[in-house]
């Protein structure tokens, strides 16, 4: 039967509970969990530091490789130097053999102005040694003999050549058994290795105390903000800490944001309460205006002329205050419902937006420039909402414009002019007007909620309800131009 898993944080809060430690030091001994940042930091921090202790073992061990070489050829070289002071360097073969068993080598020769004599030799190689000279040896090629030392069989000889240090001469070559060299290079690896462990676990820990210290602790502290954040938005967070570095500005950075949202969750709190009141009072306000409505309906039928005076004016103000009501309430709604995608022809949508516009031909007018069976696709509704937005506001600022009214005579008093074309993958609307432009302080303003530019009579909640049926088909409204003589908007919508 396996045994079922410790629950490492449970085990923890137990023996912190049973030690009675404070709150702060529960955090920093806390063990760090298999998923969180502190267990990667450790892992990546001992690995790099192996790392790096792995890039000096391969020069250390080729280091001492040659530095082995180098003493065998010292020792030979000593020791050639007492056979040539013997008569006749007559050396009888007991006497080589220790000498050779001295310098830890095999043979002797050295080569003196192009003569090589040998001068120590034992008596059978078991096979042709390697070659390395020590003269001109590549980095590379020493990396590499440390390794070849260590493959190599136990009857593998080493020939060896360096410049003579104590004599003179061309060079001097020794042959030396490999057996030696390399158990004390195994040996010399193991403890470079131990050596190194030790090193890379006290550089590791002291690093990643470090970094605990000055990162991990922080960051837990700012994670710990968050959630508390979320859990709670009005409750007051820690304080931030009068650090000067990255974290301490990420601290106050959150903080400051932290009382921005809490700023603005009391503001609509407030909204809110004041939505549902004007909810309250534009439903009641329609009522009445309703009853007003049919009142001047009745007095439509009255023979008196100043009632007759009276009355369109009467229904003007009326149609605007509801009007006004309608679009509060609209504007009010929390989302506009997603758009219903259809395809239909451009041209009978425009013809009854500007029918309830109110755009007439002996007023002012619609001007059509759109292709022959244009089609689009968007939402039925909105776009006819967009389309009716766009043509009163060009309506009313014509007909509010008094420098037009003299010269009208009977005939069109101004138009509206819409546009239709396929550019770069978009469908674009233009409707373009003559009338006064918009003032320069309003056109910066233009699409925020309550900005009208056209007198008294607009609710200012017309453009802005119309961007943002435009961006709920993923396109845009936009002002193209304004002034003297007139204005322009655009609508991109996605083919």
């Amino acid at each position: 039967m396996r045994p079922s898993p410790v629950d490492t944080t449970d085990l923890f809060n137990r023996t912190v509970a049973r030690l009675r430690l404070p709150a702060g030091w529960r955090e920093r001994l806390r063990p760090p969990t298999p998923d969180g940042l502190s267990t990667r930091l450790l892992i990546l921090t001992a690995a790099f530091t192996l790392a790096v202790q792995a890039l000096i073992l391969g020069p250390n061990a080729a280091t001492f490789h040659e530095t082995w070489l180098l003493d065998r050829l010292q020792a030979a070289e000593l020791a050639s130097v007492g056979v040539e002071a013997l008569p006749y360097n007559a050396v009888d073969d007991d006497t080589a053999e220790q000498l050779l068993r001295i310098g830890g080598v095999s043979a002797v020769a050295i080569s003196d102005q192009g003569v090589m004599r040998q001068l120590l030799q034992a008596p059978n190689l078991p096979r042709a040694p390697d070659f390395i000279d020590l003269r001109g040896r590549s980095f590379g090629a020493r990396l590499l003999d440390p390794v070849r030392t260590l493959m190599g069989g136990e009857d593998r000889s080493i020939r060896v050549r360096s410049a003579p240090r104590y004599r003179s001469g061309d060079f001097i070559d020794v042959v030396a058994p490999a057996e030696p060299l390399k158990v004390e290079l195994r040996a010399f690896l193991l403890n470079s290795l131990l050596v190194s462990l030790l090193i890379s676990g006290v550089a590791g820990g002291l690093l990643y105390a470090g970094l605990a210290f000055l990162v991990l602790q922080p960051l837990r502290r700012v994670t710990r903000s968050i959630e508390s954040f979320a859990a709670d938005p009005q409750a007051p967070g820690p304080e931030p800490s009068d650090r000067n570095d990255e974290i301490g500005r990420v601290e106050r950075e959150l903080s400051r944001m932290q009382d921005e949202v809490r700023a603005s969750l009391r503001a609509r709190a407030r909204l809110v309460a004041l939505g549902e009141a004007v909810a309250k009072i534009n439903h009641d306000l329609r009522n009445m205006l309703t009853s007003a409505q049919i009142a001047s309906e009745r007095l439509a039928a009255s023979a008196d002329p100043q009632v007759a005076k009276a009355l369109p004016r009467l229904e003007r103000a009326l149609g605007r205050a509801a009007a006004l009501a309608r679009n509060v309430l609209d504007y009010g709604r929390s989302e506009e419902p997603a758009p219903v995608l259809d395809r239909f022809a451009l041209a009978p949508a425009a013809a009854a937006a500007a029918e309830d516009a109110g755009l007439e031909p002996t007023g002012v007018r619609l001007v059509r420039a759109i292709p022959s069976r244009f089609a689009l696709q968007a939402d039925t509704d909105q776009l006819h909402r967009i389309l009716v937005n766009l043509m009163r506001n060009a309506r009313q600022a014509i007909e509010a414009d008094t420098a037009r009214a003299p010269l009208r005579k009977g005939g069109p008093l101004g138009s509206v002019r819409l546009e239709a074309e396929v550019h770069e993958g978009w469908c674009v609307i233009r409707i373009a007007d003559d009338g006064p432009g918009i003032p320069p302080r309003l056109s910066e303003r233009l699409f925020e909620p309550f900005v009208s530019g056209s007198g008294s009579d607009g609710s200012g909640l017309g453009l802005t309800i119309s961007r943002e049926l435009a961006a709920s088909h993923g396109g845009d409204l936009r002002l193209v131009r304004t002034g003297p003589a007139g204005t322009t908007f655009e609508l991109r919508l996605p083919l």
